[in-house]
């Protein structure tokens, strides 16, 4: 997904990418350990995504641009 800003936040990245249905969906993913943000698993919702991140659930692989 290619950015218009300096960054954008993990739970706001996956519902603009359709991974999930809602911000509450969003946030239980986040809290339950199955994302994972270059590598490593993230549990802050409110991680900032910058360009070149990559994020990871459910075995598919997301770059941010």
């Amino acid at each position: 997904m290619k950015i218009d800003t300096e960054f954008i936040k993990l739970d706001s990245f996956l519902k603009v990418e359709s991974i999930v249905a809602s911000g509450g969906e969003a946030k239980r993913l986040i809290l339950e350990g199955m994302v994972r943000v270059n590598g490593h698993r993230e549990t802050r919702r409110g991680r900032k995504l910058y360009p070149g991140d990559r994020v990871e659930i459910g075995g598919k692989t997301y770059p941010v641009e």
